[in-house]
């Protein structure tokens, strides 16, 4: 499986993969997730790749997979307020920190996607890495699937903005009714700038 290229890199060590869902919309947090999953050929998940690569319904099929079989997971959001006062790389650093810092076990190596974080952990940062390592392809989905979860939850609370179809993302529909109803709480203010000029 080329998706274990990079793990078998670091054979023997505990690996840790992280990444995020959420760097680009106008609304909602950036999720970060990271996890370590077992690489014994028994334990290997079939199906696990890029989250952005699987349907909707494979991801919520592979999510439930990933946190019976990982040895540690965690998922963390950085909210509307944080990206806006710190940026959103910054933001999504922020919080792929936090979530190495709250897994139970200690990796000894961290593969990231594409970017670098402060961290004394040995890091390797794969471009493209949510399609070349096991782990950062797991913890993308955990990402993905834990924020598709939480707009649709938004979407009940702000329904004029349909945030269960669009998950908060720049789609015309979604600029439409920020142009028609303004901006809600759950939008990043930096983001929408250029379509509106007032929170409310």
């Amino acid at each position: 499986m080329e998706m274990l290229d990079y793990e078998r890199n670091y054979v023997g060590k505990i690996i840790a993969g992280i990444d995020e869902a959420g760097r680009g919309p106008l609304a909602g947090p950036v999720v970060c997730a990271c996890v370590i999953m077992p690489l014994e050929q028994d334990k290997i998940i079939d199906g696990i790749n890029d989250s952005k690569k699987l349907s909707e319904k494979k991801r919520e099929e592979l999510y439930e997979k990933i946190i019976e079989s990982a040895l540690s997971y965690s998922i963390i959001e950085i909210d509307e307020k944080t990206i806006d006062k710190i940026n959103i790389l910054n933001a999504t650093k922020l919080g792929m920190k936090k979530a190495l810092e709250k897994l139970s076990i200690t990796p000894e190596i961290v593969l990231i996607d594409a970017v670098k974080i402060d961290t004394t952990l040995p890091q390797d940062n794969i471009i493209h890495g949510d399609a070349l390592s096991y782990n950062i392809a797991a913890a993308s989905i955990l990402a993905k699937v834990h924020r598709d979860r939480l707009m649709k939850k938004l979407s009940e609370e702000y329904p004029e903005y349909n945030f269960a179809k669009h998950k908060g993302y720049g789609t015309k529909e979604h600029i439409e009714a920020l142009k028609k109803y303004g901006a809600c709480k759950i939008h990043r203010e930096t983001f929408i700038k250029n379509f509106i000029k007032k929170i409310v």
